[in-house]
C-alpha cells in the first residue's frame, strides 16, 4: 500500500484520519480510487478537467510531483505521499469547499 497524508482542511472527507493506504500505479489512478472511498476529495484537488488545483501541492517521498509527470507522476507500494495546500502569508491560499 501506498501512505497518503491528508491536510487537517480535508480530514473531515477521511473522517478524521491524517494518513491513509491506497493504491495506485499514478497519482491520477491513487486520487481517484481514494475518491472512490473518500469521496469529495478529487474535485477539492483536482479541477473540472482533472488536472490539479494550482494551489494544490503534492510530493511523493518528498519530491514535487510538478517537477516529474504532474499527476501522471507514477507511485509503487511503500511510497509516501503527501497532499499539502499551498501557504502564503502564513495561512491557507486554498480553501476545500464542504
Amino acid at each position: 500500500m501506498i501512505k497518503v497524508r491528508i491536510p487537517t482542511p480535508l480530514r473531515k472527507l477521511t473522517g478524521g484520519q491524517g494518513e491513509v493506504a491506497a493504491e495506485g500505479e499514478t497519482i491520477a489512478a491513487l486520487i481517484n480510487l481514494l475518491d472512490k472511498e473518500y469521496p469529495g476529495l478529487k474535485e477539492r484537488l483536482c479541477d473540472e478537467q482533472g488536472e490539479l488545483r494550482r494551489f494544490v501541492n503534492i510530493y511523493v517521498n518528498e519530491e514535487d510531483i510538478r517537477f516529474h509527470q504532474g499527476i501522471l507522476t507514477p507511485v509503487k507500494k511503500g511510497d509516501e505521499v503527501s497532499i499539502v495546500p499551498a501557504i502564503a502569508g502564513g495561512s491557507f491560499v486554498i480553501t476545500f469547499n464542504e
